[in-house]
């Protein structure tokens, strides 16, 4: 059979980029302003002679 032929195919339906949910994310933020509060607090705890 000849290779040089165009097929003709619908379109794949583009699928929409994945969300993370609105908990999930404001979850992820609090996490991570938790970390940062934690990190400052251990750099000054140990850097700062008492």
């Amino acid at each position: 059979m000849n290779d040089n032929v165009i097929k003709f195919q619908k379109r794949k339906a583009v699928k929409p980029p994945r969300q993370t949910p609105p908990w999930l994310r404001r979850l992820m933020i609090i996490g991570g302003v938790a970390i940062a509060i934690g990190l400052i607090y251990t750099y000054f705890a140990l850097t700062i002679p008492a």
